[in-house]
């Protein structure tokens, strides 16, 4: 089977509001989770405060980075490949809280949407995975304010070939050769890249499509970007036409501090939904934690969603289990700078605005007057005492 490929964001900041306004993205419908109805409540209780079933959006197909999502649902959670989505009783540690939660994929599912584009299409959705720089984006039309933190590290990174570039150590030593480097036009951090000189634009190819074949057809000589979690275990252990290892920079390690796919909420509903997330996203948080210590089920789950959901995206077991421990190796999935699983920093989100904003302006894009970090992301709701060890 072909592997899908995946953009950085499903569409460009102007895209992506475009796509709403004209109501291009599908809608997702009513919810579709089985009620436990005859399941007892346990020490959680979401039924008087929560929609009846929590719907999360989010921004591809099932993987190991929504692990902490799918350990949300118990035993009995239904996958529903027309509709792209997992369902069933929310649960907290093992509990019934009383409603359900559907989550759905995002990617081909939605057309390639935007998160926040498909948000405000269709009002089931409570929460979506929202990228900072695609928050900034969309502040004006679709704005968003995220509520917990899914990675404290963005797993973007461009990747390189080390017995073509045995001197290549990172970015910046990329930027001193004369490789081409291939990437999703529109990419907003590949201008920071270039911005700051750490790339040189005339290096830069926009023809990346996600699939790997220019990437082996030039045999080492150009690098690319992708993701920490899947491109270089993929292709060194799942395409046999390329089979060894690739070297790698994380852009955030590069002073690009984004909070990636980071659970978010309309704005509106910070306010309208406050009893609900105050309950909620603890509940979210305590399940990120516990999957860390025992991923075993929710990769199972998502390696059979994908297979069930059968669009083209590969995903097997292996390579779900592999991404949990490079997620912790790697510090993406960390706790935040005060200690706390999900949290944000003002002055990061702030140094972020002040990279983005000008990028996007020069594009055109609108971005909202006196937009604030905090209307951007908030701790408001999370439980200052759930971390990971």
């Amino acid at each position: 089977m072909t592997r899908l490929p995946r953009p950085l964001s499903a569409l460009s900041a102007g895209a992506v509001i475009a796509v709403a306004l004209t109501g291009c993205a599908a809608s997702g419908g009513a919810s579709t989770a089985t009620s436990a109805s005859d399941m007892p409540i346990g020490g959680v209780d979401l039924s008087s405060v929560c929609p009846a079933t929590v719907v999360i959006q989010t921004d591809w197909n099932p993987q190991a980075e929504q692990g902490g999502l799918f350990t949300l649902l118990g035993s009995d959670a239904r996958i529903d490949a027309g509709k792209k989505s997992v369902s069933g009783p929310l649960m907290s540690q093992g509990e019934w809280t009383g409603v359900d939660v559907e989550i759905r994929a995002g990617g081909p599912a939605i057309g390639f949407s935007g998160v926040p584009a498909q948000m405000y299409t269709d009002p089931d959705i409570l929460l979506g995975w929202v990228n900072t720089d695609d928050a900034i984006a969309a502040s004006d039309a679709l704005p968003t304010t995220a509520v917990m933190s899914t990675f404290e590290k963005a797993p973007w990174a461009i990747m390189w070939d080390p017995e073509t570039y045995p001197d290549v150590h990172s970015i910046a030593d990329l930027g001193r050769t004369s490789a081409t480097v291939r990437y999703f036009d529109g990419t907003t951090y590949m201008d920071y890249l270039t911005g700051s000189g750490l790339l040189r634009t005339d290096q830069l190819d926009g023809s990346y499509d996600g699939t790997p074949a220019a990437f082996v057809a030039a045999n080492g000589t150009a690098a690319q970007q992708g993701f920490a979690t899947v491109e270089p275990w993929v292709y060194e252990n799942a395409m046999p036409e390329w089979g060894r290892p690739l070297d790698y920079q994380l852009v955030a390690d590069t002073g690009y501090p984004i909070y990636a796919v980071a659970l978010a909420a309309r704005s509106a509903d910070i306010e309208g939904q406050a009893d609900c997330l105050a309950k909620l996203v603890p509940v979210v948080q305590q399940a990120s934690v516990d999957y860390f210590a025992d991923p075993t089920r929710a990769n199972t789950m998502i390696a059979e969603a994908v297979e069930e959901y059968d669009n083209g995206w590969v995903y097997p077991l292996e390579e779900a289990e592999n991404s949990t421990v490079q997620q912790r190796e790697l510090d993406l999935a960390a706790n935040g700078a005060d200690g706390t699983f999900g949290s944000f920093d003002a002055e990061r989100v702030a140094k972020v605005q002040a990279i983005v904003t000008p990028i996007l302006t020069a594009k055109g894009v609108t971005i909202r007057d006196g937009l604030s970090a905090e209307q951007l992301a908030t701790s408001r709701f999370l439980d200052p005492s759930i971390a990971l060890p």
